[in-house]
């Protein structure tokens, strides 16, 4: 056995030996950021939007749910597999009048204006006003309290051919935005088509000369992770990994992109699907690869849209929520949305989702902590993802935070501390 005086000797030099892993450990995996992660990216072209989006993305949703989904049975019946597999009616309805209450109150969770694909290639002249244009009318819509929590732009990517381009974009929009005193912690840039390391280090260059030259604050993008390139590197490595590190602190979200993804790869345009094993891979390793970090991860979208008679819509309505409900399921709480009707179904499959776990979750987190029995066996892990599923249905309105106090006896901040979420202000 070792003497008390020689384990001192011998865990001091164990801590000058480990000095330097303890440190990566700290600064590569420093745990959950302490924000709300959105739902959803709304992706709009940056010449259609303006002040009056918003309103009506909410608008043009609401008219789709009562037209096709006019009562919570219809809605139910109309997602099919989707709806609460023997849920009670009560239950179906609280869903559906949050859903009703979402599309009133924060119809859009995060907005992206988009100047890459949804806008395409125009004159420099065009798209410099469309930029300046979009800016004034997101700065307008932020003074006024109506932007949606989260907003911002996507830019062209860095490769050769569209690189003045984005880095043009990008400092119009953000000239404008700081010139109105309009830029909030929930402004996002997104980078699209993400090919190699060095374009992340080339991202860091170009938010440090803008944040100089207009004496702005930290900015943060995310990164669309679209390409083959982007997941795997020329020698066989992993690239995302690198990429976060790159960032220098700086990347907020890895974005899935389901259709350029899947074509890179040579998939038929038929089988493109967020479901699609390719997509599952490069998923799979994007959660590997952000867990710990903070960085969240968003799935990408379907291009079958709830457009046409009832039974189209009902058709694409069930495909969304199966979708959703499946990005839910294997911990993945974002995607992209790219119509207004797709967002009852955004809602209706996140609520559901959440509701239906809510008494087992809190049950167990009460056991957990003491009080009572929930016939689960729950270690420090489990427990930390239950109280982060709580969390995460009170940030997105399918439940209160008055609501989990009732059925945890926890309130926010110690559910914060079991989810090892730091506390909001």
């Amino acid at each position: 056995m070792v003497g008390m005086t020689d384990l001192d000797a011998l865990v001091g030099d164990l801590d000058r030996r480990l000095a330097e892993a303890d440190a990566v450990l700290t600064t590569r995996y420093p745990g959950d950021r302490g924000v709300r992660q959105p739902v959803h990216t709304v992706y709009v072209p940056g010449d259609r939007f303006s002040v009056r989006t918003v309103d009506e993305w909410g608008s043009q949703a609401k008219a789709a749910l009562e037209a096709h989904g006019g009562t919570a049975a219809q809605l139910a019946s109309a997602l099919g597999q989707s709806a609460p597999a023997g849920a009670s009616e009560p239950q179906r309805e609280l869903v559906y009048e949050r859903v009703r209450a979402k599309l009133d109150d924060e119809p859009i969770e995060d907005l992206r204006i988009d100047f890459e694909d949804g806008y395409g290639t125009r004159s420099d002249e065009e798209e410099d006003a469309a930029a300046v244009a979009a800016a004034r009318a997101l700065a307008e819509t932020v003074k006024a309290g109506v932007a949606p929590p989260y907003h911002g732009l996507r830019i062209k990517s860095l490769e050769a051919p569209t690189r003045r381009r984005g880095v043009r974009t990008l400092d119009h929009f953000v000239g404008e935005l700081a010139a109105a005193d309009a830029l909030t912690p929930g402004f996002v840039i997104t980078l699209a088509k993400v090919t190699s390391v060095e374009q992340i280090d080339a991202m860091v260059v170009v938010l440090d000369a803008v944040e100089r030259a207009r004496s702005l604050p930290k900015l943060g993008f995310e990164i669309q992770i679209e390409t083959p390139q982007s997941i795997l590197g020329p020698d066989g490595t992993a690239l995302i990994p690198r990429m976060i590190t790159a960032g220098a602190g700086r990347v907020t979200g890895l974005h899935y992109g389901t259709y350029d993804y899947s074509a890179s790869l040579g998939v038929a345009a038929a089988y493109q699907s967020m479901e699609h094993p390719v997509a599952d891979h490069a998923k799979n390793v994007m959660q590997l690869s952000a867990a710990g970090t903070g960085v969240h991860i968003s799935d990408g979208s379907t291009n079958v849209l709830p457009v046409g008679d009832r039974a189209a819509v009902h058709a694409a309505w069930r495909l969304h929520a199966r979708l959703v409900r499946r990005s839910l399921e294997r911990g993945i709480y974002q995607g992209w949305d790219m119509h207004p009707a797709q967002l009852p179904t955004r809602y209706a499959a996140t609520y559901t989702f959440y509701r239906e776990g809510l008494d087992s979750a809190a049950t167990r987190l009460r056991a957990y902590t003491g009080n009572g029995d929930s016939g689960y066996l729950d270690e420090p892990a489990t427990a930390t993802a239950l109280a982060a599923y709580l969390l995460r249905a009170a940030d997105c309105a399918a439940t209160t935070l008055p609501e989990l106090e009732k059925l945890t006896g926890l309130d926010e901040s110690a559910l914060a501390k079991l989810a090892k979420r730091p506390v909001r202000s």
